[in-house]
């Protein structure tokens, strides 16, 4: 693949991210204020504690999402693979995708899970054009070399 793809696919998949922190953080919010206002309850809980809890959960999903842009952002820029914990981050990220893309099916419709999936496709092939290829060494590494036949 091409620097001018991979740079592009990370960029998309960057902007995508962004939309998507700043998305999940005002759904939680309206959820939080329906639960306020309503004082609704599940199984006697107390409703500013789910309501805190859902601001909270917007936070933490805004900024995993953030985070993970911005590793994306950085590939991109710097036309280099993500290190080993930025890699780790953003396959915990697709997983998240998928999993809540198969979620999305029943609880939300077609068009969600397209979504999901759309988005979990931009991060897994952002992944994918930046890995080592098969036949190249790992960094540090030197080529092998051949070994002669053992004397009979």
């Amino acid at each position: 693949m091409s620097a001018v793809m991979r740079r592009t696919v990370a960029y998309i998949s960057a902007i995508v991210l962004f939309a998507e922190a700043v998305g999940i953080v005002i759904v939680n919010g309206v959820m939080a204020t329906f639960v306020e206002n309503q004082d609704m309850s599940l199984a006697g809980t107390d409703p500013d504690l789910m309501a805190n809890g859902a601001w909270v959960l917007g936070g933490v999903s805004g900024l995993f999402l953030l985070l993970c842009g911005v590793l994306l952002l950085l590939s991109g820029i710097r036309d280099r693979a993500p290190g080993r914990i930025a890699r780790i981050v953003l396959i915990c990220c697709a997983v998240i995708h998928g999993v809540l893309g198969a979620l999305a099916v029943g609880l939300i419709g077609w068009t969600a899970f397209v979504f999901m999936m759309v988005v979990l496709g931009l991060i897994v092939l952002t992944l994918v054009a930046y890995s080592p290829g098969r036949d190249a060494p790992a960094a540090g590494a030197e080529a092998e070399k051949p070994v002669a036949p053992a004397p009979a």
